[in-house]
């Protein structure tokens, strides 16, 4: 073994092992509220930083352009067939390194550039990779959008069908960031079939949810569903995508060697562990706790005087008008990070604050939920958000509130081997 192989991380790069601990410290003694973002078990770590990431794959289960590929099989074909059994698909492509990559592959299997797409406005809680013009959707096709109703602020099917009618899109996408409410599959389905489009669903956010049976599943209504592996579903930071058999072929020509090459082996094992996770019964423990949660969140800054966008939550995430009480999303995600809450700035329907100083704020429960806490704690740090937020320009106050919120978060430590706190910084 050569010197090089036998160092560890904090002998061969100091500063690196330091970012990491300090990031390690930062995870445990903080909430994090960020509704994208979740906290894998040991085992998906372990999986994720396993000797997998020196194998070249290349192609497919049995079909690779690599020797050595006998146990990269094995994974592959593992993840395959958990996630068919926790979502229902006929076919499923397990290699997208990431969502948006998972949908760049699925707009691939069945568009050509210039085709015309509808998707939710990014403003009304969409996604950059449903048309937004500074994303290779926007670039590559012709987007359109649909809304949010300004009175209801949610989605109405009656307008999104009026404007299918009147763009006649190839592909009608559904799924989006910052969304907190139900979605209609079996109506955007008949929409899409009304006007000839294929109809796929970006269930990133709620694929946790729909694993854990307390969401419907878009699967069975559209063409072509793709997905994060992380977020709610607690895996690694990945995509995923699942179609009928008509379309397998299209999709995984579109993933390799469409949009990418050779598989990231240990994340595709991370991905078949988290899928095992997701096929437990304390899964479904999990997301019903995770909505729960939510609910419980909202309806406690509800009552702390902020207003939730469209009156509440269906799932695990809300956005929060920050700017009716006269502060700015950025202002807001500034003021909670100085007191160790976690989240992000984030556009509202209608807002007329531009997008990096925005009116309102995306708060989530799935990492605080996979930690543990349930709906007292919710309570408590809705107190903890609105006084924070009162006492936005006082330091001394942030401060304060950033000890108590430590003092919860010790009690709810994220690995066995993380639970006393790091000496970083010292």
């Amino acid at each position: 073994m050569t010197d090089r192989m036998a160092l560890s991380l904090a002998q061969a790069d100091p500063d690196v092992a330091a970012a990491l601990d300090h990031e390690t410290l930062r995870q445990h003694e903080g909430l994090e509220m960020i509704a994208s973002e979740n906290f894998v078990s040991e085992a998906v770590l372990e999986a994720a930083g396993s000797i997998f990431t020196n194998k070249y794959a290349e192609g497919y289960p049995g079909r690779r352009y690599y020797g050595g590929c006998e146990y990269a099989d094995v994974v592959e074909n593992l993840a395959r067939d958990r996630a068919k059994q926790i979502f229902g698909g006929e076919h499923v492509n397990v290699q997208p390194h990431s969502g948006s990559q998972a949908n760049a592959s699925a707009y691939a299997a069945v568009l050509q550039t210039g085709d015309t797409i509808l998707g939710l406005d990014l403003a009304h809680g969409g996604h950059l990779t449903h048309g937004h013009r500074l994303s290779f959707s926007g670039k590559l096709y012709r987007p359109t959008f649909y809304q949010v109703r300004r009175d209801t602020e949610l989605i109405d099917y009656d307008e999104l069908e009026a404007i299918a009618v009147r763009e006649k899109p190839k592909a009608i996408i559904g799924g989006g960031s910052a969304y907190p409410r139900l979605w209609d599959f079996a109506r955007m389905r008949q929409i899409a079939e009304k006007v000839g489009a294929f109809y796929i669903f970006d269930m990133a956010h709620i694929a946790g949810l729909v694993a854990g049976g307390v969401h419907p599943s878009p699967v069975p209504h559209a063409h072509i569903t793709t997905t994060t592996t992380h977020k709610t579903l607690r895996g690694p930071r990945a995509g995923l995508i699942l179609c009928g058999q008509d379309l397998a072929a299209a999709v995984d020509k579109a993933v390799f060697p469409g949009q990418q090459g050779g598989p990231l082996m240990h994340i595709v094992a991370a991905k078949a562990v988290a899928f095992a996770e997701a096929l437990r019964p304390e899964f479904r423990t999990y997301a019903a706790q995770t909505v729960a949660n939510a609910k419980v969140l909202a309806s406690s800054l509800q009552e702390a005087g902020f207003r939730i966008i469209s009156g509440g939550t269906d799932n695990h995430l809300m956005l929060v008008d920050v700017f009716e009480k006269g502060i700015l999303g950025s202002e807001a995600e500034l003021a909670l990070g100085n007191a160790g809450i976690t989240v992000n700035k984030n556009s509202i329907p209608y807002d007329t604050n531009p997008p990096l100083k925005p009116s309102g704020i995306r708060v989530g429960t799935p990492a605080l939920t996979t930690r543990g806490m349930k709906e007292p704690e919710m309570r408590q740090i809705a107190t903890w958000i609105s006084k924070a937020l009162d006492a936005r320009n006082d330091d001394a106050a942030l401060e304060r509130i950033r000890g108590d919120v430590a003092e919860l978060a010790n009690q709810f430590p994220l690995y066995a081997w993380k639970r006393a706190p790091l000496a970083v910084g010292v």
